[in-house]
C-alpha cells in the first residue's frame, strides 16, 4: 500500500486533458451578450478588461454629454440624473471633447 498519489499514467488510462474539440465548454455568455458565440463585441471583455470598462464608460459619457447640452441640464442636475459625482461628468464632458485616440494595426 503506497501513501502517495500515482504520479504516471499507464497507456490504457484516458488522457485528462484531451484536444479542444474534445472537451464542453459552457457557453455561458456575460453582460453584453447571452452567448459568446452571438456576441457583438469586437473584442472579448475577459481578454482586456479594461478595455471594456474604458467601452462602457464611452457609451455613458455620450449619453452624459446628450443630456447635459441637449437638455441644457446643469452638471449637479446631470450627476442626479446618473447617480454620478459632478466630477464623473466633468471627465465625462472633457473626455467627449477630446478627439479619440487612433487605432493603430499591425499587418504583415
Amino acid at each position: 500500500m503506497r501513501n502517495y498519489p500515482k504520479a504516471y499514467r499507464s497507456r490504457h488510462d484516458p488522457l485528462l486533458d484531451g484536444l479542444p474539440e474534445q472537451v464542453h465548454y459552457a457557453d455561458t455568455g456575460c453582460e453584453a451578450s447571452a452567448s459568446c458565440l452571438s456576441c457583438t463585441l469586437p473584442q472579448c471583455k475577459f481578454d482586456n478588461p479594461a478595455w471594456y470598462q474604458a467601452y462602457r464608460r464611452q457609451g455613458r459619457d455620450l449619453e452624459l454629454q446628450k443630456a447635459y447640452e441637449s437638455e441644457k441640464l446643469s452638471v449637479f442636475q446631470v450627476a442626479k440624473r446618473f447617480h454620478v459625482s459632478p466630477r464623473t461628468v466633468h471627465r465625462a464632458l472633457r473626455r467627449a471633447q477630446e478627439p479619440l485616440p487612433m487605432v493603430v494595426s499591425v499587418t504583415n
